[in-house]
């Protein structure tokens, strides 16, 4: 049921974005100068509410927990978004898992895709357009405009979702919902076709800048408006709530002509997510039975190889997940998620030590890969070298204060280790990073019980829990408050 109201509640934030009242002089779009009616709801605010839902997303079964596929995301997105019209906004990517065509943008920077849109995109530049699209939701402010103009009716409609998103009666959270997207959608579709061109401006102008190919979010679009008369009236959410018509398809592809042409190949690691993702999504047998296919036709396709092996993996077939690993690794370059796969493969036969080797490896020719840093750490603790763990997590952390697997994993590494003042110092950090702050409080209240920390690491527990105290006050005082001016 929490899938299910989290598909309306991504619905109802659509509507936000796309129907967002503000007048379109004839003379054309506005500026990024001309945002006018947020001054009630500053970007400080703006992160503040995007970070409650997001705790609610991070909960939920359909947030996707894959670090690869994650880091990709990621990766894209973020050269997107220092293309883009704000380049010094902070932004975080993430995956859903769910089979529909959708992508949507939430308060504060945050931007989600569902895996059925992933595995849409034909190429790089098709998922890159989708993704600019939304920047383009978020550096023009699109949700505070609304709250800034109609504060009162969208601040309701907000705490009627993320009310629905906590209730546990369903029946209490479906009505919640409906009331929202109800009023959200009588007021303000109108509205949807001025910022949907205005996004689509700014994304090709952040795909050129990024050097992807502008004809890619032009294509992909054209694709899901001639795929509308399949689904009748059960059309992808992208559409419902993007709406798309010719005029909006002959303006994105009228300013493709004036830009220049670039022909840009895919990168290896967009292969491997799609194929990562169709084998997840696949029953193992299925998945194994369709990659063995898929090799035999294209041998020389590195991702249906890496397909197959994960496939084998996930049944167990080891000996011929070597054998598939070993021709993969001969005939592709090194990457990442070959590293990470050989990785696990190792584990799956119980060769810890390979597995570190491999990974330790993957770790020096690949130093910005996060999800290599972490598989090396789950590798070590499995494998009796909790110390070395604790030793990366602690470097790692030093630069990603607010990385919530590197506190996950120092946890654990510092339980292998007997550590019990640290390992609940750590998994505090978890929870207050999840936004569980009484669940952090109680941590760092055993911290202080355990009786093995000296006297630095307690008293860094101590000022930690005062901090926390003082934050979950806070968050009291403005849900009361949210509660009032309803």
């Amino acid at each position: 049921m929490m899938r299910q109201i989290m598909r309306q509640f991504f619905t109802f934030v659509f509507v936000l974005l796309n129907g967002l009242a503000f007048n379109v002089s004839a003379a054309g779009l506005p500026d990024l100068g001309d945002v006018v009616g947020i001054e009630d709801f500053s970007p400080t605010q703006e992160r503040q509410l995007g970070e409650e839902i997001m705790r609610e997303v991070r909960r939920d079964p359909a947030w996707l927990d894959d670090p690869e596929v994650e880091e990709y995301i990621n990766r894209l997105g973020r050269r997107l978004a220092a293309a883009s019209a704000d380049s010094g906004r902070v932004f975080e990517f993430f995956v859903v898992k769910d089979v529909m065509l959708n992508a949507f943008a939430l308060p504060g920077g945050y931007i989600g895709v569902h895996t059925g849109l992933i595995l849409a995109a034909q190429s790089e530049s098709e998922l890159a357009g989708v993704l600019a699209h939304e920047i383009g939701h978020v550096t023009q402010r699109h949700i505070a405009q609304l709250i800034g103009k109609q504060k009162q009716m969208s601040m309701v409609m907000l705490a009627s979702i993320l009310a629905a998103v906590a209730a546990r009666d369903s029946r209490v959270s479906e009505a919640a919902l409906s009331a929202g997207v109800a009023g959200a959608t009588q007021a303000q579709l109108s509205y949807s076709r001025d910022f949907e061109r205005e996004a689509d401006r700014l994304g090709l102008q952040t795909l050129e800048a990024a050097g992807l190919d502008v004809r890619g979010m032009a294509g992909f679009f054209e694709r899901l408006q001639r795929a509308t008369r399949l689904y009748e009236n059960n059309a992808p959410v992208y559409l419902r709530t993007h709406p798309l018509n010719t005029e909006r398809i002959a303006d994105m592809e009228n300013r493709v002509m004036s830009m220049r042409y670039r022909q840009v190949p895919d990168s290896p690691d967009f292969n491997y997510v799609r194929t990562r993702l169709r084998v997840q999504s696949l029953p193992a047998a299925e998945a194994l039975r369709t990659f063995a296919g898929l090799v035999e036709a294209s041998p020389d396709d590195a991702s249906l190889r890496y397909g197959l092996t994960f496939a084998q993996l996930r049944l167990g077939h080891l000996d011929d997940a070597v054998r598939t690993l070993d021709e993969l690794r001969r005939r592709a370059k090194p990457s990442p998620f070959i590293a990470i796969l050989s990785g696990d493969v190792s584990m799956a036969r119980r060769d810890t030590n390979g597995a570190i080797n491999m990974l330790a490896a993957a770790c020096k020719v690949f130093p910005e890969s996060m999800s290599a840093v972490y598989a090396l750490a789950n590798a070590q603790i499995a494998g009796g070298h909790a110390q070395d763990a604790e030793r990366g997590m602690r470097r790692a952390l030093t630069g990603r204060s607010s990385d919530t697997r590197l506190w996950g994993l120092l946890a654990r590494a510092n339980a292998a280790l007997g550590k019990r003042t640290a390992q609940h110092r750590a998994q505090a950090e978890v929870h207050f990073l999840q936004g569980g702050y009484r669940a952090a409080v109680e941590q760092l209240e055993l911290a202080h019980r355990a009786g093995d920390g000296d006297f630095y690491e307690l008293s860094a527990a101590d000022a930690r829990l005062r901090e926390i105290r003082a934050r979950a006050d806070e968050e009291r005082r403005a849900a009361q408050q949210r509660k009032n001016e309803r």
